[in-house]
């Protein structure tokens, strides 16, 4: 009976969250976790980014890698956590296949990283090379805690300065607190642009209530970043594993 509980559960949180079974749903449907590493370090030596600051549009991220960083959200209560992301690109799009939790200190308006965090980045990122894990760290990823998915001022500073160092890199934000209240995950996906670029007149983003205590943050730099579009697949290796 538990078993057909957190089956049902799970089949529940996947139709909430329009998560996608990668077609066909076989061993060759796993493509999209092979790395190609020649193509990649080709990608990154040809930049596109650097001449479109729309470059990357889409974000598409695997079921485990979503549940991780949920899971993770929620362990923090009322207080920010935040992580890292592995992935690779695929023309304009930003695969995250994997997510690991930072040890961060938190507070419950900001997340800081220290020389310890760094450190287990590091450490992190080359066992995974040494296990043939190849994947690229693609992003950090934090919560805000019942006040919505956006970046604030220290979002934009932090997401800014790892695209000077770091690219291709995102920001992904989740609200843990409004994800129990709708089931579904409340989520976005971020990119900053260089500092002094002027963004053209764009369509008003999905609707979100911003508590007046974060309204001035919000409405100081919400043209300073542009949301990338959302989805998530599931291949049969997160079917085994979830």
């Amino acid at each position: 009976m538990e078993g057909s509980s957190s089956t049902i559960a799970r089949k529940t949180w996947e139709l909430e969250n329009n998560i996608l079974t990668v077609d066909p749903p076989d061993s060759t449907s796993d493509g999209i976790f092979y790395y190609d590493d020649t193509a990649q370090s080709k990608f990154q030596q040809e930049k596109p980014w650097a001449n479109d600051p729309h470059y990357f549009k889409r974000v598409k991220i695997s079921a485990l890698a979503l549940l991780k960083m949920v899971v993770h959200a929620r362990s923090g209560g009322t207080i920010e956590i935040m992580g890292l992301m592995q992935g690779k690109t695929d023309g304009d799009a930003i695969i995250v296949m994997d997510a690991f939790a930072l040890p961060v200190e938190g507070t419950e308006t900001r997340v800081n990283a220290q020389a310890d965090a760094y450190e287990y980045m590091v450490e992190y990122s080359q066992t995974n090379k040494l296990a043939g894990r190849l994947e690229n760290v693609v992003g950090w990823y934090h919560s805000h805690p019942g006040y919505g998915c956006w970046l604030s001022g220290i979002d934009v500073s932090t997401q800014r300065l790892n695209q000077q160092y770091q690219e291709p890199f995102l920001a992904v934000v989740i609200d843990p607190t409004r994800t129990v209240s709708a089931g579904k995950v409340e989520i976005g996906a971020f990119r900053t642009y260089s500092e002094g670029y002027k963004p053209p007149d764009e369509p008003v983003s999905e609707y979100q209530t911003i508590p007046l205590n974060k309204i001035e943050d919000f409405g100081v730099h919400c043209k300073q970043y542009y949301s990338l579009d959302i989805s998530y697949f599931k291949s049969s290796l997160d079917s085994h594993l979830l």
